[in-house]
C-alpha cells in the first residue's frame, strides 16, 4: 500500500494574500521563498479529527486549524504580543505531550503553537 510521506502544504484563502504571507513571515518567522516553499525542521506531526461542534478551533466556521511546533512557547507568545497579534491569554500544559498556546492571524484563522515535551 502506498502511504503519504508527510504534510506537503497548507493553503489558506485570504482577502490580501501578500499581507497574510508577510504576517506569517514577520510574526511567526516562516522562512518561505517566492513560491511559498518552507523547509521545516523534522519532528512530530499530529493528525486528529475533532467533533464538528468543537470550539477548539475558535470560530465554528473554521474547518481546520494549523499547528506549528515551537522551541520556546513563552518567547513566541511574547514576540507575537509585541507585534500586537491577537494572542489568547491562556496556555495549556498536557503531561507527556507539551505546552500549547494560540494566536489568531489577521484573516481570523486560529493557529495553535506547540512546544513538545
Amino acid at each position: 500500500m502506498e502511504r503519504v510521506l508527510g504534510i506537503g502544504g497548507h493553503f489558506l484563502r485570504a482577502a490580501d494574500p501578500a499581507a497574510l504571507t508577510a504576517w506569517y513571515r514577520d510574526c511567526l518567522g516562516l522562512d518561505i521563498d517566492d513560491h511559498g516553499l518552507w523547509h521545516q525542521q523534522a519532528g512530530p506531526t499530529v493528525f486528529a479529527a475533532f467533533e464538528s461542534g468543537t470550539d477548539y478551533f475558535g470560530s465554528r466556521t473554521q474547518q481546520t486549524m494549523l499547528n506549528f511546533r515551537v522551541r520556546d512557547l513563552d518567547a513566541m507568545l511574547a514576540q507575537l504580543r509585541a507585534a500586537e497579534a491577537d494572542v489568547a491569554e491562556e496556555t495549556q500544559d498536557m503531561d507527556g505531550v507539551g505546552r500549547f498556546g494560540w494566536v489568531t492571524d489577521p484573516e481570523g484563522n486560529r493557529i495553535e503553537l506547540w512546544q513538545p515535551a
